[in-house]
């Protein structure tokens, strides 16, 4: 395949990667960052930081990238993705190829400043990234391959710190998939009548007029395990004020999905940013 990525082309492969639209590197950054925190017990190495915060950029815009990849001929069906750059035919299937296969050379570079083991745990979460977008057509739970790679960071982040993952690090990790397939339930819904027609799954479409008991089963593990791995680090009066702010927080989305329809599913996801903010700084605070 020739050369085909080009640079009058950046603003398409800017929509490709998402960059115009930053949710996602907020919701995989935040986790990645508490385990940072948590692990090094207040401020981290600053190239572990650096190193991670990059990965982070980096890793987001592969996984979009090879989405609308995976979705090229299904996002032209769909109201809130048929201007994708693939989909309206800005950039073609060799340029999203190519663009996320440079995209996973820059994130390789990165693994030069992490221990061997690290370097190891790295190839899941490449797997991971590259899997979730093909789920979505074989099983009604796509939302947990995606939740297991946004919470890939998170022993990753330890064993590059320690070098060993502890069994509340696998708490912090499970504990973030499940707010992961929470909020991405949210999303899911946005899309659920159109993605019946044209035969994508989601955990939308499985759990059906259960959606909200079943966002809010998972938003209680997530905040159960949080508690979890907060005593097992002696955290504070500001983490647990902050495990407060998040839970009102989630039944305020859920106020807006059920009174502002497929507008308020899609701001109920957004506001998930605001949620994983307020648990920083209260890790932050804590270790202070």
């Amino acid at each position: 395949m020739r050369w085909q990525l080009e640079w009058r082309q950046w603003p398409y492969y800017r929509q490709l990667m998402r960059l115009d639209r930053p949710i996602g590197i907020y919701l995989l950054l935040w986790p990645t960052w508490w385990a940072l925190w948590l692990v090094s017990s207040g401020l981290p190495d600053l190239t572990l930081l650096m190193v991670f915060s990059a990965g982070v950029v980096l890793m987001r815009s592969a996984g979009c990238v090879i989405n609308d990849y995976a979705d090229r001929n299904f996002d032209g069906h769909v109201e809130r993705t048929k201007a994708r750059p693939l989909a309206a035919g800005l950039v073609s299937s060799g340029e999203a190829l190519q663009l996320f296969v440079l995209l996973l050379g820059c994130s390789a570079t990165l693994l030069l400043f992490l221990n061997p083991a690290t370097q190891l745990l790295s190839f899941v979460a490449v797997l991971l990234a590259t899997l979730y977008p093909f789920m979505k057509r074989f099983t009604y739970l796509p939302q947990f391959v995606l939740g297991a790679a946004y919470s890939w960071g998170i022993p990753m982040a330890a064993m590059a710190v320690t070098g060993s993952v502890p069994l509340w690090v696998w708490a912090l990790y499970l504990a973030n998939l499940a707010w992961t397939v929470a909020y991405d339930t949210f999303y899911a819904m946005v899309d659920r009548e159109d993605d019946r027609k044209i035969g994508v799954k989601s955990t939308a479409l499985l759990f059906g007029r259960y959606c909200h008991p079943v966002i809010a089963a998972l938003q209680l593990v997530f905040l159960s395990l949080m508690a979890w791995v907060g005593h097992q680090n002696s955290l504070g009066v500001f983490f647990y004020a902050a495990l407060l702010l998040v839970l009102l927080s989630f039944i305020h989305q859920h106020w807006q999905a059920k009174t502002q329809g497929r507008a308020g599913c899609f701001q109920a996801f957004l506001n998930n940013h605001y949620s994983g903010l307020l648990l920083f700084a209260g890790i932050g605070l804590s270790l202070l």
